[in-house]
């Protein structure tokens, strides 16, 4: 053991791999496919998206959120090193939460699977641009890559979707 090990201790192991798991029953499509630039083209971050089949988003990992928007349709996640961003339908801002029973505060803990939101799919799809739900780490500066395992497949909660490695 070398000076500085012995003086700083040992160095702890970090965890280089980040597993999300589904946070909706639906179909698994790349970030490219969302119509909308903001995440198709990546400039919040990267990641994947969900084409929801009914109204229910679960934590996709273990973690803490960092912010409800006030309108209720979107989530920051801390897990980790890693931040995500997981975002309800396009342009469901201008429904103002309407339809949107929100289970978390900012400060929470949450566990894999725990429920953030319940909300009115039907309401959704009559009153916002999309339905899709984009999911994005947003500090990809931390991030080495993203692999989506479940590309254009149809999963149920908790399914293993993508592994997001770390730098």
């Amino acid at each position: 053991m070398g000076f500085l090990s012995k003086l700083f201790g040992k160095k702890e192991e970090q965890v280089q791999e980040l597993v999300l798991n589904s946070y909706m029953k639906g179909k698994v499509v790349d970030i490219t496919e969302v119509p909308d630039p903001v995440f198709a083209q990546k400039m919040m971050g990267d990641g994947f998206a969900i084409i929801p089949e009914e109204g229910k988003l679960v934590s996709p990992v273990a973690g803490e959120i960092i912010q409800v928007f006030p309108t209720k349709h979107a989530f920051g996640i801390k897990s980790g090193e890693v931040e995500i961003l997981i975002h309800v339908g396009l342009e469901t801002v201008a429904m103002k939460g309407e339809g949107f029973d929100v289970a978390v505060s900012a400060g929470d803990r949450v566990e894999v699977g725990q429920t953030l939101l319940t909300y009115d799919l039907e309401l959704v799809k009559e009153k916002a641009k999309d339905i899709i739900t984009p999911c994005v780490v947003t500090n990809m500066d931390a991030v080495a890559n993203i692999e989506v395992l479940k590309l254009n497949e149809t999963v149920d909660f908790l399914q293993e979707v993508a592994k997001v490695k770390l730098k």
